[in-house]
């Protein structure tokens, strides 16, 4: 099992790098694992992060790429509720990458 030093709290993280506790998340947990991918966080980065963490508080479940697109557009503006969009800033998956980012756990009917 996978560990991310933050703070100097030791955060737990799945086989797939995702929090293991929901609760553990902090803008400090989002940079480090952005790290991993490697990213760096730019304010439009931590607009679908916080997209992202209001639409898990609403439906409690992290939208597939599709229902994220929709959100995204819904509250940022239809020139960023696009995929091409979404696919510049979290590069190859950005569903499971923006969830992993925002403390969420892997979106259903993602592979």
């Amino acid at each position: 099992m996978a560990t991310l030093e933050i703070e100097g709290r030791l955060i737990e993280l799945d086989n797939e790098g995702y929090l293991r506790d929901l609760d553990c998340w902090s803008p400090a947990v989002a940079r480090a694992l952005a790290q991993r991918e490697p990213l760096e966080l730019t304010d439009a980065h931590w607009e679908v992060i916080e997209v992202l963490r209001d639409f898990y508080l609403r439906f409690e479940h992290a939208p597939a790429m599709r229902p994220l697109v929709k959100a995204v557009a819904q509250q940022l503006g239809p020139d960023k509720g696009r995929s091409i969009y979404l696919m510049k800033l979290f590069p190859e998956s950005p569903a499971k990458v923006a969830a992993r980012l925002a403390g969420l756990p892997k979106p259903t009917n993602c592979l």
